[in-house]
């Protein structure tokens, strides 16, 4: 009994709190309180804190006071941007092989799987023998293939190959200059060169879209675009290249810069190739450079 008397005791004793001005101690005002009075009016504001939160929460102003609300956004954020990497991830893949395919042709390479590898690959003695992971090539590309490789390429005349599919398409000046190297394919010169003016832009010749943007020792920047009626043409030694593998390009639109980058260079120049079904064509028959 001592007990609760005194519990009853101290929480309903009453304490009187004076304020009084600094200067001449006159009362300003006063209140009394008691520890009963103080817990109710604490459990009251805490109560009224929990409802203004619990209804912010419910409102617009809910990505400053509902944490859970926050989490579930970036945890949205996230998927979404996993799923955008996986998408560009496949895009890319599906590009490189598709590239590397375009490549094979070009050069008459067999046998290139999907997904960039070639055969010295696939011979791997660890992959599964029982599984068949080689490219069988399509009806097309056996043609491309047969028709070129019955040709005497130095004796052929492309230009007579060609002339039924795109003599008299209009092509763009890829570039104003003089010409230095005429096309010499008997000399490995599958080309022409020119030579213009300082940072001078590249242009397209044709509509197409860019198989490859690259780099190498011996071309610097390299940008090679196929068009239409199985044409492909090829510019290298750029300073700058101003478009990426698959990008869509308009006839006249600029693709890079002129250079003088790689090793097989001996001046700032554009080294142009025009190439129809793995066969180097004359750009002079179809472009006029001057």
């Amino acid at each position: 009994m001592n007990i609760r008397i005194k519990i009853r005791n101290w929480l309903t004793e009453k304490y009187l709190i004076v304020i009084r001005k600094k200067h001449d101690f006159s009362v300003v005002g006063s209140f009394n309180v008691s520890f009963s009075r103080a817990i109710i009016l604490g459990v009251l504001s805490l109560s009224v804190i929990f409802f203004i939160s619990l209804v912010l929460t419910r409102t617009i102003l809910r990505q400053w006071f509902d944490p859970v609300y926050m989490e579930t956004e970036n945890t949205a954020k996230i998927l979404m941007l996993s799923d955008i990497v996986d998408s560009l991830s496949l895009a890319v893949s599906q590009k490189d092989a598709y590239l590397a395919n375009i490549q094979g042709i070009i050069s008459g390479n067999e046998g290139i799987d999907p997904n960039g590898m070639t055969e010295m690959d696939q011979s791997n003695p660890k992959q599964d023998s029982s599984v068949n992971t080689v490219f069988e090539p399509s009806e097309a590309t056996l043609s491309i293939l047969d028709e070129f490789s019955n040709s005497n390429l130095e004796t052929s005349n492309p230009i007579g190959i060609s002339t039924g599919s795109f003599a008299e398409t209009f092509f763009f000046t890829p570039i104003k200059g003089v010409l230095t190297a005429v096309f010499a394919p008997k000399e490995d010169h599958f080309g022409v060169d020119i030579v213009a003016k300082e940072n001078e832009p590249v242009k397209a010749i044709a509509d197409g879209t860019v198989i490859l943007a690259s780099w190498t020792l011996d071309t610097g920047y390299i940008i090679s675009i196929q068009h239409s009626n199985e044409l492909i043409s090829i510019y290298k030694h750029n300073s700058v290249i101003l478009k990426k593998v698959g990008d869509l390009v308009r006839a006249g639109e600029i693709i890079s810069i002129i250079g003088n980058t790689g090793e097989l260079t001996t001046g700032q120049h554009l080294h142009f190739e025009l190439w129809y079904k793995g066969t180097p064509l004359n750009p002079q028959e179809f472009i006029t450079f001057d």
